[in-house]
């Protein structure tokens, strides 16, 4: 049995003081501006997520966008006083859920090379380092792997979702809220 709960729904506008407070702790000054999350919850592109407590409060974000077949994992954080209690990875598998309903073939992202906890959480899920891109971080001029899924609709990764979902699924209650416009 979960020993912790959470909700995940689709960021809203109301959610933004909340989401710049999570990204300024965690990047500092080059951190993205609320207004930039606010143009991102008007993109038909974007789909962005906040995991709430039990409070209702924020304590994580992801974002990603749909390309044709493809979702592109743009971002996620979560606040420091909730890392470590799979937080991240019940918005993982909500990026991975949403393309399961939106008929998504395949995952990309890009992830520091020094971010190995992320990096293990991808490759858990079946993402596969591809690539490097040069000096891709701004703040510090960081390369960052390019990491790929195989179809998701395939049987392979299905078992691999599947086994992962069991398993996160003792660690952390997921509600899953109304799937709200984000504007």
């Amino acid at each position: 049995m979960a020993d912790f709960k959470i909700k995940i729904r689709r960021m809203q506008k109301g959610d933004l003081d909340q989401v710049e407070r999570i990204e300024a702790e965690a990047y500092g000054p080059h951190h993205w501006s609320k207004e930039a999350f606010a143009n991102e919850l008007t993109n038909s592109y974007a789909r962005y997520y906040v995991a709430l407590n039990e409070n209702d409060e924020v304590i994580g974000y992801m974002g990603l966008w749909h390309v044709i077949d493809e979702a592109h994992f743009s971002t996620i954080c979560v606040s420091p006083d909730y890392r470590r209690r799979h937080v991240g990875e019940a918005l993982f598998k909500r990026l991975i859920d949403d393309c399961y309903e939106n008929l998504i073939k395949y995952i990309t992202l890009e992830v520091r090379v020094s971010n190995l906890k992320a990096q293990h959480l991808y490759k858990k899920y079946g993402l596969k380092n591809l690539g490097t891109r040069k000096g891709y971080y701004q703040d510090n001029n960081e390369d960052a792997y390019i990491m790929w899924s195989e179809n998701i609709f395939y049987d392979k990764f299905k078992q691999i979702y599947d086994k992962n979902v069991r398993e996160l699924e003792q660690k952390i209650e997921i509600e899953t809220g109304e799937e709200e416009k984000a504007y």
